[in-house]
């Protein structure tokens, strides 16, 4: 369960962030600057609100009022870039490995295999990223991004740069993943078709304002606590 309320003072207008999602997928839709991608850094902790609170299964990872600021390797959280951020020297295998972080690498081979396996680009072990398509790209930062094991995945305009029979095929992939896993997925997208798609819940951004279009199906939590 990902529960967070929060207020972040930028440039051009007051970003208002207040979400609540179980294990399915929320969309968050809008045109380019109104906030999509900040409240996914707000929530990974590579930007910090003005006030409010993060909580992520229950465990505060932000609080204002309580000085808690969790650093972003700490709150065990998945992150898909736009650009998918692999890196050109490794090759597949070693950009998923990269995942594991501070873990030890030396007994992984074989759920990396797996992970691989299971997106369908155990093939490509062996090649770099220079080598293979946008879409298995997309699958490889995905594998990287779950070998983590992370309790929240958020997704920046993850198929933006593919084409549109690719793109079909890995919004289902998301779909299923998401299902698997049953973990919050946070995801950007300027595309309302998409979000209707991959949404359980969707949310509409317009200047760091956020309206509901799509409500949640999962039974309702309380969010706590609230801003200071």
């Amino acid at each position: 369960m990902l529960q967070a309320d929060f207020k972040l003072k930028l440039r051009h207008f007051e970003l208002q962030a207040k979400l609540q999602v179980a294990e399915e997928i929320l969309v968050l839709v809008g045109p380019s600057g109104a906030g999509k991608t900040t409240i996914l850094k707000c929530l990974a902790g590579l930007l910090t609100p003005s006030v409010g609170t993060i909580l992520i299964n229950g465990r505060t990872v932000y609080s204002s009022a309580d000085k808690i600021n969790l650093p972003a390797r700490k709150r065990r959280v998945g992150y898909v870039f736009q650009e998918y951020a692999l890196f050109p020297h490794m090759t597949v295998e070693k950009n998923v490995l990269y995942g594991l972080g501070n873990k030890k690498k030396r007994n992984y081979s074989f759920q990396v295999d797996e992970m691989l396996e299971m997106l369908g680009i155990l093939h490509l072990k062996n090649r770099f990223p220079a080598h293979i398509s946008g879409g298995e790209k997309q699958r490889v930062a995905l594998a990287r991004a779950l070998m983590a094991e992370p309790e929240i995945m958020l997704l920046d305009e993850p198929l933006s740069a593919l084409d549109p029979e690719i793109r079909s095929e890995l919004q289902q992939e998301l779909k299923k993943i998401q299902k698997q896993w049953k973990i919050p997925f946070v995801l950007v997208t300027h595309d309302p078709r998409e979000a209707e798609i991959l949404g359980d819940q969707i949310i509409k951004i317009d200047r760091g304002r956020l309206t509901a279009l799509k409500e949640s199906s999962q039974p309702e939590k309380q969010v706590q606590p609230s801003l200071a």
